[in-house]
């Protein structure tokens, strides 16, 4: 099968994750297959409830290259398929602790359905993001004196 796997890199400094979700998507013809084809942007997506139902908005899936006037609109918003329980979950504590859901990776399993990996995040303040970057760079040290 094709290993599609789209990640939002920009999610994992800007936001610490707390929990995560696996959603499926509904998607039209046209953008799933434009999706095998290797191609969307997850970087400027968010996550919204409305009405009872969750929404991946902004989420950037080009055109199909041989679609025809039945094409998709690159921005649309699009439904995420998750359980009442786990949307009411995340939903009360979006509103109670002010959090927010980032979505985190796009991804085709095993059956050649699109799922987004989605986090229930707390976005960091500048000193943490200060961290994470020193971290990073203590890493990457470690791994030239090592090899």
């Amino acid at each position: 099968m094709n290993s599609v796997n789209i990640r939002n890199k920009r999610a994992y400094f800007e936001y610490e994750i707390l929990e995560e979700l696996v959603a499926g998507m509904v998607l039209t013809g046209t953008e799933i297959k434009s999706l095998r084809e290797g191609k969307g942007s997850l970087n400027e997506a968010f996550c919204a409830i409305s009405e009872g139902e969750a929404f991946v908005r902004n989420l950037f899936i080009p055109e199909y290259s041989l679609g025809t006037y039945a094409n998709h609109s690159p921005r649309r918003q699009r439904k995420l398929l998750l359980n009442r329980k786990e949307i009411n979950k995340w939903e009360h504590k979006v509103k109670e602790k002010g959090l927010t859901i980032v979505p985190l990776k796009l991804f085709l399993n095993e059956k050649g359905l699109a799922k987004l990996h989605i986090g229930l995040a707390k976005g960091k303040k500048l000193y943490d993001k200060r961290q994470s970057l020193k971290e990073k760079d203590i890493q990457r040290d470690i791994e030239r004196r090592g090899e």
